[in-house]
């Protein structure tokens, strides 16, 4: 389970080296980092105050309702929707029903997605933002977004093509063989895309639950497709174990120079 505010990732994402591999050259790019939540964030004006604000207060929501409801930080199953709720909070809670885990499965893609909708609608032309892996895109033109996969000889290598038309669109991934977070399997990636972020991240933890390296590479990796094909709203996802990879949805792979 994926814990906020003391949010996961792997180790290559502790120094944030990776940052430094993305083409910003027509984006401004900055880093509001509260606490544990780290965001580093592209986009067409310096946002740096505004996102600031927005961190904090949805961090705030987010630890005002668990204090209220303890069981929404403890639980690794999917709790009822609260129509009551700040929007954060239903759709980590739509997130988790979707792909049959706990809400904070989401939380990561929930802040992203959050804080880039509400910098979009306040007038922010392209955005993209990152949070510890997880991301929230919104541009004009098409992306591309390369995999970390931990030791398998696959990391970096391949990436997503992300279309214009898919925008905005969240790209989460989990992981059961780097970083610290919690999963049942041992997916060196789960990658989703999906419209909502949110449900990206749940559905990526959810994924990577299900590789069961005990199966065999090939077959953990079937295994854990068939289950992404019954998780509702996602675009797509990949799941890399070692040398093999298998992917399904509407998502188009590239090979990634070195």
């Amino acid at each position: 389970m994926k814990t906020e505010p003391r949010l996961k990732k792997p180790e290559s994402y502790r120094n944030r080296s990776y940052r430094q591999l993305h083409d910003q050259s027509d984006l401004i790019a900055v880093q509001v980092q509260i606490q544990e939540t780290d965001l580093h964030i592209l986009a067409t004006r310096n946002v740096k105050e505004r996102a600031t604000e927005l961190v904090l207060q949805y961090r705030l929501q987010i630890e005002n309702y668990i204090v209220k409801h303890p069981l929404f930080l403890a639980t690794l199953d999917p709790l009822p929707l609260d129509f009551l709720a700040p929007s954060l909070i239903q759709e980590m809670l739509a997130a988790g029903q979707k792909a049959g885990v706990g809400p904070m499965a989401a939380v990561a893609g929930a802040m992203a997605e959050f804080v880039g909708k509400t910098l979009a609608a306040e007038g922010v032309a392209e955005i993209i933002v990152e949070n510890g892996g997880d991301i929230y895109l919104q541009r004009n033109k098409e992306c591309s977004v390369a995999i970390f996969a931990g030791q398998s000889p696959l990391s970096y290598k391949v990436g997503l093509r992300l279309p214009a038309s898919l925008m905005p669109v969240g790209v989460c991934t989990s992981s059961g063989t780097v970083g610290h977070s919690l999963s049942f399997g041992k997916a060196d990636a789960a990658v989703v895309v999906a419209k909502s972020t949110a449900l990206a991240d749940a559905a990526a933890t959810r994924i990577g639950n299900e590789v069961d390296i005990n199966l065999g590479a090939k077959k953990a990796v079937e295994q854990a497709l068939a289950t992404a094909r019954e998780i509702e709203g996602i675009e797509g996802a990949v799941v890399i174990c070692g040398e093999v990879m298998g992917a399904f949805g509407a998502i188009e792979l590239v090979r990634l120079s070195s």
